[in-house]
Parts: C-alpha cells; sequence; structure tokens
C-alpha cells in the first residue's frame, strides 16, 4: 500500500518506548502473591527495618550469580537503574567520586557517548551541564581508537557510556579486545570512569547467549580496580516502577557509596527485594523467567524484520539487522532524511522514536539513524507500524 493511503486510516500506534507488554508484565503478577503477612522476614536483618543499606543477602547473592561478581561487590537501590546511575554522577558532581576531586571544582566536564547510543545516559549528562563527546558505534563496541585518542591528555573528560551485551539502539556486542582496551584505557583523568550499563546481560531472545569478559576483572587485570560500575534492573524483567536497581563494582567503590547514601537511602525495600528473590529462588530460575520472556518478545522482533524484508529489500534505502536480544532494533536509512520519515509516520499515526534521539544533544549528524521499540505492541499492531514505516521511507525517497 503507497503511504497516502494510510493517511485516511485513523491510524493510532505509539511504539516510541522500549515499555515491557502486558503479556510481558502478567509473567511476574505471581510475585506479588510470595510475601504475606504470613512470611518470615527475619534472615540475616530484620527485613521490616531500617537495617541493611545495601541489599539484602540472598538477593545480592543471586544477582552475582548473574554478573560474576562476588555478593559484596553488588548494591542493590531502589526500583530502576537509571536512578542509581543518576545519583552516581549526582555524587560525583558535588563530592566527587571514591576518593576524589569533585567535578564541580572543574571549568567543565565532558563524557564520551557512543553514538547512536542510549537517549537517557545523553539526558542525565544534559542534566548536569556534563559536554558529551559524540563516538561513532561500531559493531564491537564504540570506536576505541578515537576514545583513546580523546582521554589521553584531557583530564576533564571523566568517562564513557557503554551498553556492553546488546547495544541500545544498535544491538552491538563489545568484543574482547575492546572490553579489554576500555578497561586498559591510559586516561589524564584518575577518576576517569566506565558506566558500564548492562542492561541486557540475561535479556536473550534466541539460544545463542554470548557472553561479554567481566569488566570488574579486566579492570582489576589492567591496574584500575576502581573504574567500572556495572549497572542492571529487573525493570524489564518484573515491573519496571516496582523492580529492583542495582551495581556491581569494586569493595572501595560500594562501600564508599553505601556511606554517602546513608542518608539518602538507609534503607531499601527489602520487602521487595525478598519478593523478588522467592519468585526467582535462584539465578537458575531468573534465566527460565528470562526464556518465557523471550518467547513473548522475539517474535515481535520477527515481525519487524519481516515486514522491513518484505517491504524494503533491494531498494537500497534502509539497512538493519536482526538482534539477538536486548529491546531494540536500529535502522540506518540510505538517502533519506530520517526527520522526514518520523514526521511522516506521526501525520499516518505512527508514533515511534523520534529522530535524533539516539545521539547527543539530539543531533544525528547524518540525520540517518531511527530506533524501533517492538515490546510494547501485539504482532498485529506491530505489522501496520511497520507497513506504515516503509511506505514512510519509500514516501520520503520519492519512491512510493
Amino acid at each position: 500500500m503507497k503511504y497516502e493511503e494510510y493517511l485516511g486510516k485513523d491510524i493510532s500506534i505509539n511504539m516510541e518506548r522500549g515499555w515491557p507488554s502486558e503479556d510481558q508484565l502478567a509473567l511476574a503478577m505471581p510475585m506479588l502473591d510470595v510475601v504475606t503477612s504470613e512470611t518470615d522476614l527475619v534472615h540475616e536483618v530484620d527485613y521490616r527495618g531500617y537495617a541493611g543499606t545495601g541489599g539484602i543477602k540472598p538477593l545480592r547473592e543471586l544477582f552475582a550469580k548473574i554478573l560474576d561478581v562476588t555478593p559484596d561487590e553488588v548494591y542493590i537501590g531502589g526500583t530502576m537503574s537509571t536512578t542509581i546511575m543518576y545519583d552516581l554522577i549526582n555524587k560525583a558532581v558535588l563530592f566527587g567520586l571514591n576518593g576524589h576531586k569533585p567535578w564541580k571544582e572543574y571549568d567543565s566536564v565532558s563524557f564520551i557517548c557512543p553514538s547512536p547510543g542510549y537517549e537517557k545516559h545523553f539526558k542525565i549528562c544534559d542534566a548536569f551541564g556534563i559536554k558529551m563527546i559524540p563516538v561513532d558505534m561500531l559493531d564491537d563496541g564504540p570506536d576505541m581508537d578515537k576514545v583513546e585518542e580523546l582521554v589521553r591528555n584531557d583530564e576533564t573528560i571523566k568517562g564513557i557510556w557503554c551498553v556492553p551485551l546488546y547495544s541500545n539502539p544498535t544491538g552491538a556486542i563489545y568484543s574482547d579486545t575492546t572490553v579489554r582496551r576500555l578497561a586498559g584505557l591510559k586516561a589524564a583523568a584518575d577518576d576517569f570512569t566506565l558506566m558500564w550499563d548492562n542492561a541486557y546481560v540475561i535479556h536473550h531472545l534466541t539460544d545463542k547467549e554470548p557472553k561479554i569478559l567481566n569488566i570488574l576483572r579486566e579492570c582489576e587485570k589492567a591496574g584500575y580496580p576502581d573504574r567500572a560500575y556495572e549497572f542492571a534492573s529487573t525493570s524489564k524483567i518484573t515491573f519496571p516502577g516496582g523492580g529492583v536497581g542495582l551495581f556491581a563494582s569494586s569493595l572501595s567503590n560500594t562501600e564508599w557509596y553505601k556511606k554517602k547514601t546513608l542518608l539518602q537511602l538507609k534503607s531499601g525495600d527489602k520487602i521487595n527485594e525478598y519478593r523478588h528473590f522467592l519468585f526467582f529462588k535462584d539465578a537458575a530460575g531468573l534465566k527460565a523467567h528470562m526464556k518465557k520472556l523471550a518467547g513473548i518478545v522475539y517474535p515481535k522482533f520477527e515481525t519487524v524484520d519481516e515486514v522491513l524484508r518484505s517491504e524494503l529489500d533491494g531498494t537500497g534505502l534502509a539497512k538493519w539487522s536482526l538482534p539477538g536480544g536486548g529491546y531494540f532494533i536500529n535502522v540506518e536509512l540510505v538517502g533519506v532524511s530520517a526527520k522526514k520519515v518520523w514526521e511522516l509516520c506521526k501525520d499516518a499515526g505512527v508514533r515511534i522514536t523520534p529522530a535524533g534521539s539516539t545521539f547527543p544533544y539530539g543531533n544525528d549528524p547524518k540525520d540517518a539513524f531511527i530506533r524501533l521499540a517492538p515490546t510494547y505492541l501485539s504482532c498485529e499492531d506491530l505489522r501496520l507500524a511497520m507497513q506504515v514505516f516503509a511506505a514512510a521511507i519509500k514516501y520520503a525517497a520519492g519512491k512510493d
């Protein structure tokens, strides 16, 4: 169908954000029944009380298995990992990271932002006035030649954002070489930090389950044991507003963060943490739950790929790949304006992630990249949305 034929069809589909679908959320509903007034909540501490800052022991042990770290290297706090990321940057600005000078004492502070990347990372930088330096995201991670060149002589470059497995939005998987080069960067800033957002560490969609190198151990080997903070959460596993957010880092960093957060979060929601532990029971139980989620999510990814191949193969107008995990599909347009396609989709009743969102300051220098978020929609709505999307691309290119 041609693009103009969709304009009168009263379509209203929103796929701007990577939200879990109702079917995904339904899988976690039994978790709400595992803690009752009869449940024993007194274990290493009383989960009803104040003690236990940084997360209950059994859940830290569970996530330590997932991240291949020790339980003492895990800090659980709040419901979302982005909350902890924001707070860590806030502490760096106001107080300085573990033993280092506060960033507010510098005339300017910069972060390297592999792009296309995750817009929430960029918004955190923007909130604190941190200058963002885009670096190309390649198939095996950020352009490391450029990263090494940038950090070598500039002490105001304080860190880099990384989504190392099924990178948001490209689906890239960091190679061993890339991970080792990041861990061993010779940076002018002695507090240069890897903001290691391992959001999709167990979000595999197929039986292939690639593993990346353990960033904490690689930083230790390179002589920078306090360099990395590795983040994860259950926001897209259980409930975005009622999950658990966490990070893993060196023992020194974890203890420093605990002390700096005592007034702010004296006691996390230990009952919610225990609810998660009872629901999953162990790492195997969590992985089994992820298999069920993949059964819901992967057919949606396949639907996107199927429609795009049917409509765009052979046109030379777009490039994309079907990732083996994560939450997004990245489309690179060729000779077509991403902003124009976004506008055309909006006019036809299909809301996709705004063009430019995956770049610092919303500025895609090629005006070519669009992130697709398939998870929230039904396959039926998704098929229609992708047909409109493909028609909009061809219309923008004058080939409708």
